[in-house]
């Protein structure tokens, strides 16, 4: 039995991160028609990036997000290109939120930030709520509706959407093995490997030809919204501020390091995130199986996309370490990151030895 008990709520503002909510109060209802009363705010858990808040009004519950405090990489926490992309999308990809308001004026709360409609429902997480009973088969149709849903995604045509300027495009597996190999030895400690045997078996593998189209680059159950009253069903898919024009089979590697499938290690196991262990889900293996399926394409030799998806986690995960390291960060959570790292980049040797 499922219910209204497993749906994805927002907690207390955690200190420090409080907004000036009369401010965005008295501009929002310039912007939205109809606004009536005084929001109550709450905010989200996760999303290391961006900020997200509950703004709940009596008549209606709005999602605001900012970029965080401090300092910026450049091209990161753009909320303009994350709330102009979201809207041109609307139209021909449903799943997105519709976009409210974007407020550019400083002078409010000194940052950029949006407004959106709330998706009502549930996000999967490392484990599905308690109530939850899903079976096998339920769970398969889950998968199935991820992955069509990431298929769907690949297929919108980009000029038709407005969208073919939101990158560059054209050479961008390149960009993406030449980006990730510099922010990895950016981001080094003395006790992780160099990876340079990873970095340069891409470059010798790169594939011949890339397809440019729309690509999510975060794309894993916890960014999805599931109908609580029938979990298989996707509501909505959140958090696009990685998306750009890609390649589909690099943004299928990325969702891939992240799958942890039943029969896979301990160390695997305990980085677990979403639930892609349970009786029913697809193997990676067959996941790429059926993506191919789902648009028509010949059965590919998916090392190098595999290969680039664990080595980009293995980048990501000593980034943050980087900063537990040193010390600009305590949380705990962090401190064993560099085993992980290790890990992942064994993941990719063992991979490059498998023959096609």
């Amino acid at each position: 039995m499922t219910g209204h008990n497993n749906v994805d709520s927002a907690k207390p503002v955690r200190q420090g991160e409080e907004l000036d909510i009369n401010a965005v109060d008295s501009w929002l209802k310039m912007q939205i028609p109809g606004l009536t009363g005084q929001p109550a705010v709450s905010q989200y858990a996760g999303g290391a990036s961006n900020w997200t808040y509950c703004l709940t009004y009596p008549d209606r519950e709005l999602i605001l997000r900012r970029a965080p405090k401090g300092k910026k990489a450049k091209g990161a926490h753009d909320m303009a290109r994350e709330y102009h992309l979201q809207q041109a999308l609307k139209p021909v990809f449903a799943l997105v939120p519709e976009m409210l308001a974007l407020c550019q004026d400083a002078t409010i709360i000194g940052t950029d930030f949006y407004v959106m409609e709330k998706l009502t429902g549930m996000i999967p997480r490392k484990n599905m709520p308690r109530s939850v009973m899903m079976s096998e088969s339920e769970v398969l149709q889950l998968c199935q509706n991820m992955i069509d849903t990431l298929a769907q995604l690949h297929s919108v045509d980009i000029h038709q959407a407005g969208l073919s300027t939101l990158a560059k495009g054209e050479g961008y597996i390149d960009r993406q093995i030449t980006g990730w190999t510099q922010r990895y030895n950016q981001a080094r400690t003395w006790n992780v490997p160099s990876g340079k045997f990873v970095a340069d078996w891409l470059v010798q593998n790169k594939p011949a030809q890339e397809t440019i189209c729309l690509t999510h680059n975060d794309f894993r159950f916890d960014n999805l919204v599931l109908n609580p009253e029938q979990p298989s069903e996707i509501l909505g898919v959140l958090d696009w501020e990685l998306a750009t024009l890609g390649d589909p089979l690099l943004d299928l590697g990325n969702t891939l390091a992240y799958w942890v499938q039943a029969d896979d290690d301990f160390l695997a196991q305990s980085t677990r995130r979403q639930p892609t262990h349970l009786p029913g889900m697809m193997t990676r293996r067959q996941v790429i199986d059926y993506y191919c399926q789902a648009r028509g394409l010949p059965n590919i030799d998916f090392r190098f996309y595999e290969v680039f998806g664990l080595y980009r986690l293995a980048g990501i995960a000593q980034q943050i370490y980087y900063r537990y390291h040193h010390k600009q960060t305590r949380n705990p959570a962090f401190k064993n990151f560099w085993i992980f790292v290790h890990y992942l980049l064994w993941r990719c040797r063992k991979a490059i030895r498998q023959a096609p």
